[in-house]
């Protein structure tokens, strides 16, 4: 419930400060006092758009404040949902600055307009005459009735279902999409896989092809330079190896001279194996390397194959084919699962679309159940507001679809006379129709379920009477379960109210200021005379009023 208003530098309003209590609440002032002034600047701290035009001081920023007790309305996980901290006294305070900017904060965090805007819906809801398009949308009409018939466990139930059964139907149509797509590449996509399955991708396959085509187009070549150099080293005359044996012969002799000598004897000694291994090598080098046009054309094959695939994948190593070719490996293994996917998919399907239907039918059943009480209790509430013909047609359309709230498609019709055939309330309702059944209708959810705090603006324009009387009996009724606040100008209604406010201008001769105050039960008796017989108050005025008021 609102508990706190605070408005600085909006419209007339330099700097207003007033308290709010449980119960009934009354506003009153006269026309022009400013009363849509302090609508305004409420608003604002709703999430409503600002505009410059309503700061007073052109050099001064606005300040909106408004502070709630939140204990009962459950919107701990709203809070959560945006991070926001939960304090069981929550303040809601926007600024517009001269520049412009406008910025809104709860409990002092800043948030987003929107957040605002959907936190003020469940905070305080105004209601005039010309805001009643809510009663005539379906989603409302159909709440109304899922309260009388206690629906909130079954619809939860239901909804819950309806999540997974659309989640269900999204991934199916994605898995049947991708199954087309994988249908149209599957050939070619198992061409390639297949290719490259049956191409040579050892690592370091590539360098050993290469090196192998090689030795095997020069192979010619390789055997005269083997041969010249197996000449070299073992020619009997001028061979390396015979030059090299005198050579070993010579120092041999000196190895008796000392050691420097017996060294140099043996590093030639080291010379001479080697030189003779290196021998070896050439002539088994000789014997392997032969001409051999099979292999060659067999490893050119591969290499072409390799650089065929390389160009073909942009690929510039070997081991990038293999990737690819494991990446197609899964697209397939993956082709070949999704009739599986798609399978398990249809059967949740089947299965939640049963629940959701008997989740609907009872939704459906109770309904119909709760329709002759919602009926009876509008149109006779609506007889003590002077409409004693008004009538309510009320059905339900079986849909095929899956709706947010089942499967009724609601047909709330109105008829206000006697004789003259139901339309939708949108047609066939005129604006003071509409606003007498929507406090009805709002005072019938007030016994059923926590609603915000209720602001009727001028609600009762263009009744008066025993009628009014009435309405002032409807809001004060419902205020034993919520706050209420009833903008007015009927003293039948304003005396109705366990608190009484008066919205005013006051003129200092230089500025002009609208204010707002708590009146004393001497001050309402005024106020209401003043509303009954005008500022000239006659004893008889100021007896009708304390008669109201008693």
């Amino acid at each position: 419930m609102l508990t706190h208003l605070t408005i600085k530098n909006y419209a007339l309003i330099e700097d207003l400060s007033v308290s709010f209590d449980k119960g009934f609440s009354t506003i009153t002032g006269e026309t022009g006092a400013g009363k849509s002034i302090f609508l305004g600047g409420l608003s604002l701290v709703l999430g409503k758009r600002a505009d410059l035009t309503s700061l007073r001081n052109k050099e001064l920023k606005c300040i909106i404040e408004a502070e709630f007790d939140i204990e009962h309305y459950g919107l701990k996980s709203l809070f959560d949902t945006y991070d926001l901290n939960y304090e069981l006294r929550t303040i809601l305070r926007r600024e517009i600055h001269p520049n412009g900017k406008s910025r809104a904060f709860v409990n002092d965090s800043p948030v987003t307009l929107d957040i605002m805007s959907q936190l003020g819906q469940r905070l305080i809801d105004i209601h005039s005459q010309h805001q009643t398009l809510e009663l005539t949308e379906n989603e409302f009409q159909l709440k109304v009735i899922d309260a009388l018939a206690k629906n909130t466990p079954l619809l939860t139930r239901y909804k819950e279902h309806l999540k997974v059964f659309e989640a269900a139907q999204k991934e199916l149509n994605h898995l049947k999409e991708t199954l087309s797509d994988a249908e149209k590449e599957q050939d070619y996509n198992s061409f390639l896989f297949n290719e490259l399955k049956n191409a040579p991708l050892q690592e370091g396959i590539l360098e050993e092809l290469e090196s192998s085509y090689e030795q095997l187009t020069n192979v010619e070549s390789i055997l005269e330079q083997l041969s010249n150099g197996h000449q070299l080293l073992t020619n009997e005359e001028i061979g390396i190896q015979a030059l090299l044996a005198q050579c070993k012969q010579s120092i041999s002799r000196l190895s008796a001279y000392g050691s420097a000598y017996a060294s140099l004897f043996e590093r030639i000694q080291s010379v001479f194996v080697e030189l003779d291994d290196i021998t070896t090598e050439i002539e088994s080098l000789q014997e392997q390397v032969t001409p051999n046009p099979g292999l060659l054309e067999e490893v050119n094959e591969k290499l072409q194959l390799l650089y065929n695939l390389q160009k073909k994948h942009s690929a510039a190593t070997v081991e990038e084919l293999q990737l690819i070719k494991d990446q197609l490996e899964v697209k397939l293994s993956k082709s070949e699962n999704l009739e599986q996917d798609i399978e398990a998919q249809e059967a949740l399907i089947r299965t939640t679309k049963k629940e959701l239907t008997t989740l609907a039918s009872e939704l459906n059943k109770r309904r119909i159940a709760v329709v002759p009480q919602l009926k009876s209790k509008l149109e006779s509430s609506l007889r003590s507001l002077g409409m004693p013909n008004a009538t309510f047609s009320i059905q339900f359309e079986k849909t095929e679809s899956f709706l947010s709230s089942g499967r009724d498609q609601l047909i709330f019709e109105f008829s206000a006379n006697r004789g003259s055939g139901f339309g939708s309330l949108k047609k066939v309702a005129s604006g003071g129709e509409l606003s007498r059944i929507m406090l009805i209708i709002k005072s019938i959810l007030a016994s059923y379920e926590q609603l915000p705090t209720m602001m009727f603006d001028e609600i009762d324009t263009g009744v008066s009477g025993e009628i009014s009387n009435n309405m002032g009996d409807i809001m004060q009724q419902m205020s034993a379960n919520m706050q209420v606040f009833s903008i007015t100008h009927l003293p039948q209604v304003a005396s109705k109210g366990d608190h009484h406010y008066k919205v005013f201008k006051e003129d200092d001769g230089e500025v002009t200021r609208t204010r707002m105050k708590k009146l004393s039960d001497q001050e309402r008796v005024i106020e209401l005379a003043e509303m009954l017989g005008g500022k000239a108050l006659s004893d008889s005025a100021m007896a009708h009023a304390k008669q109201l008021l008693n």
